[in-house]
């Protein structure tokens, strides 16, 4: 199966996602901007999963168009990935119905972990279908900013019990990681690009 395929299907469950998200934001019953005042924690649990699901994506489509080869275990494991992201508007609404409290601050970690660990098992489904000269391998190394993520968004369950803002602090700071592409794939395409332009002519 050829790369762009699964990143069409990506793309399209991603959007459903994210406009899922979007609806359940509920509008004020007036003009004053008082009413909107009980909705800013939501709307910033809003944003931060926006954020999160576009983080997903953007290094999802940098990770796909590295790839050379899809087979059926990566599109499991892809389908793995989307079923978490696609999770994301139920914990969003969980919060809007009960605030900011330890449960669903919980479950939307789990969530982002489950995600985090799915995005790794692609990359590793990925990797294997290249086999020894796989271009993934080469880019990633060993992945330790991806076992950071994990392990900090697993951080992130117990401490919502503690505080809920100290567990939403701590999904922020993975995602301020994150905020730019993965330049380890950026890297290599520039490379690809200069080695294309700088090849002989025939």
């Amino acid at each position: 199966m050829k790369t762009d395929r699964l990143m069409a299907f990506t793309d399209g469950v991603v959007a459903i996602a994210i406009t899922i998200m979007v609806i359940d934001l509920h509008v004020p019953d007036t003009d004053s901007w008082q009413a909107i005042k009980p909705a800013v924690p939501l709307l910033a649990t809003y944003a931060l999963a926006y954020v999160n699901i576009a983080i997903f994506w953007i290094n999802h489509h940098h990770m796909l168009a590295t790839a050379s080869r899809v087979n059926g275990r990566a599109l499991w494991a892809n389908l793995f990935l989307l079923f978490w992201l696609t999770l994301m508007p139920f914990v969003i609404r969980w919060i809007g119905l009960a605030g900011v409290t330890a449960q669903p601050v919980a479950a939307y970690g789990v969530v982002t972990v489950m995600a985090a660990f799915g995005y790794i098992l692609l990359e590793r489904e990925l990797i294997l279908a290249e086999g020894t000269q796989s271009r993934i391998r080469a880019v990633v190394g060993a992945r330790e900013k991806e076992w950071i993520s994990f392990a900090l968004y697993g951080l992130g369950i117990p401490a919502a019990f503690v505080s809920p803002w100290l567990s939403i602090s701590l999904y922020i700071a993975v995602s301020v990681t994150w905020l730019m592409p993965d330049r380890r794939f950026e890297r290599w395409h520039n490379l690809q690009q200069s080695e294309g332009r700088h090849a002989p002519s025939r």
